[in-house]
C-alpha cells in the first residue's frame, strides 16, 4: 500500500471540504442579510364601513401595537387575495382601488402623509424618521373601493425606519383577514288596512264574534221613548286616522215618516223623533261610550249625553290618527206623537268608515 498517494489524497479531499464549507457559509451570511423581517406587529384589527363587494368610498380603520423601540419613518399596507404572509407573492384582489384613499385620521405615533400611490392594492405613509415606543396605533382611510369578488382578503402591514420602504429597513410586520359579502336585503311592505263591521252586538273586539243586524222597535206608543242599539268597530292603520258616515232617510211608513232629529235634541216623548248618538245616555237610559285602546271619538251632534241627531250623509265619528281597535255603541232613540200615521215604520241605516291615508 501507497500510503504517501493515500495521505495526498486525503490532503485534497480536505482542502475541497473545507473550501466549500466556506463557500457555503458566505452564501448562507448573504441570503441571511438580503431582507430583514423585525418584530410582529400584536393586536391587529380592522374595520370597515362597508362590506359589500364593488362597494365605492369605504372607511377602513386599521389599528395594530408597535412592540419595539426604534425610528419609524413609512408604513406601509399591502392588499392581498391570497395570503397576509410577506414571503408569499401578493396577488392583487381583483377590483380593489387604494390608490385614491385618503389619510383622515391617525392615533399614537402621528404626522404621517400618503406617497403618491404606486399601484391599485399598495398604501404607503410617509414622515420624517421620529422614535416610538411600544404602544397602540390607529390610521384610518377613505375613498377606498371594495374588490368585486366575495371572501376572505388580507392585508400586510409593515413599518419601516427610513421615510420610503424599503427592504433592508424593516422594523415590525404583520398580517390582517377580513371579509367581503354581499348583504343580504330584506324587504317588506305593510300594506295599507282597514277593519270596519257593524251588527247588533260586537264582542271581544272582533267582527268575527258579531250577531244581528236587524232591530225591532216593537210597538210605539206618545207615552214612552223607544230605544236600541247597535255597534261599530273600526281599526285601522292610516296615517291621519279615519271617518265614519251614516246614510239612511230616517223612518218611514209609505209617505209618512217620523222626523229626524237635526241639529241635536234632547228626548221629547209625544213629540215625533228619530235620531241616535254614540255616548252613555241617562234620559232615557241606554248606550254606552266609546271602549276599546284606540283614541277615535264622536262627532258633534252625536257626542253630547241625551241629545240625538240623525242626517243623511253625516260624519258621526272618527280620528286624526293610526287606529287600534275602537268600539262604538249607537244608541237610537224613537218617540212619537199621539196623531203619528199608523202603520210599519223601517229604515235602512248604512255606516262607511273611509280610512285616510
Amino acid at each position: 500500500m501507497n500510503l504517501t498517494s493515500l495521505f495526498h489524497k486525503q490532503s485534497l479531499f480536505l482542502l475541497i471540504f473545507y473550501v466549500l464549507t466556506v463557500f457555503i457559509s458566505v452564501m448562507i451570511y448573504n441570503l441571511g442579510f438580503a431582507t430583514v423581517y423585525g418584530a410582529k406587529i400584536n393586536d391587529r384589527y380592522i374595520k370597515l364601513s362597508s362590506s359589500q363587494t364593488s362597494a365605492t368610498n369605504v372607511t377602513f380603520q386599521i389599528g395594530f401595537n408597535l412592540t419595539s423601540s426604534s425610528n419609524v419613518g413609512s408604513i406601509e399596507f399591502q392588499f392581498c387575495s391570497n395570503s397576509p404572509l410577506f414571503n408569499d407573492v401578493c396577488t392583487v384582489p381583483t377590483g380593489i382601488n387604494v390608490s385614491t384613499a385618503s389619510l383622515v385620521a391617525q392615533t399614537g405615533q402621528t404626522n404621517f402623509s400618503l406617497l403618491p400611490a404606486t399601484s391599485q392594492n399598495l398604501i404607503v405613509m410617509s414622515r420624517s424618521p421620529s422614535s416610538t415606543s411600544p404602544g397602540p396605533v390607529s390610521y384610518t382611510f377613505n375613498n377606498i373601493t371594495n374588490a368585486s369578488a366575495e371572501g376572505t382578503e388580507y392585508v400586510r402591514i409593515e413599518t419601516f425606519s427610513s421615510s420610503t420602504p424599503s427592504t433592508t429597513t424593516v422594523i415590525n410586520h404583520g398580517g390582517l383577514a377580513y371579509a367581503l359579502n354581499n348583504q343580504l336585503a330584506v324587504n317588506a311592505e305593510v300594506p295599507p288596512f282597514i277593519y270596519f263591521c257593524s251588527a247588533v252586538q260586537i264582542s271581544h273586539l272582533n267582527c268575527q264574534d258579531s250577531s244581528g243586524h236587524n232591530i225591532n222597535f216593537g210597538t210605539f206608543s206618545p207615552q214612552t221613548s223607544v230605544t236600541a242599539t247597535s255597534q261599530l268597530l273600526v281599526g285601522t292603520n292610516g296615517q291621519n286616522g279615519y271617518t265614519i258616515s251614516t246614510y239612511g232617510q230616517g223612518l218611514t211608513s209609505g209617505i209618512n215618516q217620523i222626523p229626524n232629529l237635526y241639529p241635536a235634541s234632547v228626548s221629547r216623548p209625544g213629540v215625533s223623533q228619530f235620531g241616535l248618538n254614540l255616548v252613555a245616555n241617562i234620559s232615557p237610559t241606554v248606550g254606552q261610550n266609546p271602549t276599546g285602546p284606540g283614541h277615535g271619538q264622536p262627532f258633534l251632534n252625536y257626542d253630547e249625553p241625551n241629545f240625538y241627531a240623525f242626517q243623511n250623509d253625516s260624519n258621526i265619528a272618527g280620528s286624526n290618527q293610526p287606529e287600534n281597535y275602537r268600539l262604538y255603541t249607537v244608541s237610537y232613540l224613537v218617540n212619537v206623537a199621539q196623531n203619528q200615521a199608523p202603520g210599519v215604520y223601517v229604515t235602512t241605516v248604512n255606516y262607511v268608515c273611509i280610512a285616510n291615508f
